[in-house]
């Protein structure tokens, strides 16, 4: 059924529209027009005047949310869990993320995930795969027992997966220490169709820089799990920094990274090259003031998620704060934080030519946000999920 959606302010992933309306078709939006022109045969929609519509948000590292952990339980129920938890917050399009584990887990996620997209309106966008090629130096809260060299099982998923994911329209991120693997690996899977991100490694800046020739396209929750830069050392953060088409995702929670080193990042790098994730765990979107993780048990506390040791074990944020904090911690423009949520991390995996804007021909992928940029409803290929 035909639905125009009018009355709220519109930022269609440029700009700000005022007196414009949305009109929405069989989960595509099929124009933008002024109020007076929507078609009246329409069902009319009307959203609150002091409300912004806006490209529904995108996650490229969500580990878990609403008390469920993907690696825990690696099924299409559980990333159905996690994208219904994160949808709270204005996340329409996501990618479930499996931290290194066992292999015969890693395949189970990733059944898990194609499931998923068979669902129409899943929210779902692909998967993201951190680990286990990572570094035991910067492993961060990963299982050193799990983290490993590929091997020719390996191969063969991660070869073939890109390829059956692109049929659904999504897409698979892999996270890898350039310093595990080899050149031809990168190649071989890049060449595949994968998204391969720099991430939990204390490679060499020349070392970062064979890998990016060969195939890495960025760096996962930048600054973190990599090693400091130094005067004869620069090393990986700064081949991240020196790149013009590297993208970075980073976590705006003002405890991951410094807001001194994000607004030095974002000085740095060409406009749309970095983006926000969550790196979210079970208890967004909860009350719990801990949850379990390998076995051990993860604490909640002020804002963080740390082991019994104090080492983060992810995020405690949802993207409407990040993009909430990047208004405020790092005095962005609203339109640069919104971009930051939707129209980078689009472009990041390749699919801004289906999400991240509001246009003609883009999924009907909406988040509606109130004036001090919580969330109101949002919606997945035309479907109001949340509200």
């Amino acid at each position: 059924m035909r639905r125009v959606l009018r009355g709220a302010r519109l930022f269609d992933g440029e700009r700000m529209l005022d007196g414009h309306a949305v009109v929405v078709d069989e989960g595509r939006i099929t124009a933008v027009v002024p109020e007076s022109s929507a078609p009246a045969d329409a069902q009319q929609q009307r959203l609150p005047e002091d409300a912004l519509l806006v490209p529904g948000f995108i996650d490229a590292q969500v580990n878990g949310a609403g008390g469920v952990l993907f690696n825990e339980t690696p099924t299409a129920e559980a990333v159905f869990a996690i994208a219904a938890a994160v949808r709270r917050s204005g996340t329409t399009g996501l990618l479930p993320t499996f931290i290194t584990d066992d292999q015969s887990r890693m395949h189970l996620a990733c059944d898990a995930v194609l499931e998923a997209l068979s669902h129409p309106a899943s929210g779902v966008l692909g998967i993201h795969l951190e680990g286990p090629f990572i570094s035991g130096e910067r492993p961060g809260v990963h299982d050193p027992r799990f983290i490993r060299a590929p091997d020719s099982r390996d191969l063969e998923l991660l070869v073939a997966l890109p390829e059956r994911l692109a049929s659904k329209k999504a897409r698979m991120v892999l996270t890898l220490a350039p310093e595990r693997v080899d050149d031809a690996f990168i190649k071989r899977l890049a060449a595949a169709g994968a998204v391969l991100s720099a991430g939990h490694t204390a490679a060499s800046y020349e070392r970062t820089g064979e890998a990016m020739a060969a195939g890495v396209r960025g760096f996962t929750h930048m600054f973190n799990a990599m090693p400091p830069a130094q005067n004869r050392q620069p090393g990986v953060g700064v081949a991240a920094l020196m790149s013009t088409e590297a993208w970075c995702g980073v976590i705006v929670d003002g405890i991951h990274v410094h807001p001194a080193m994000l607004r030095m990042l974002l000085k740095i790098k060409p406009r749309g090259k970095v983006f926000l994730v969550t790196d979210a765990m079970p208890p967004v979107g909860t009350q719990a003031s801990s949850f379990t993780l390998y076995g051990h048990t993860i604490l909640r506390r002020d804002g963080r998620l740390v082991t019994e040791n104090g080492t983060l074990a992810g995020a405690d944020i949802d993207m409407a704060t990040a993009v909430r904090n990047c208004v405020h911690l790092l005095e962005l423009p609203l339109e640069e934080s919104l971009r930051m949520a939707s129209l980078y991390p689009a472009s990041y995996l390749g699919l801004d030519d289906q999400v991240g804007r509001v246009a003609p021909g883009y999924r009907a992928d909406l988040t509606l946000l109130r004036s001090d940029l919580s969330v109101l409803a949002t919606w997945v290929g035309g479907q109001e999920l949340w509200n």
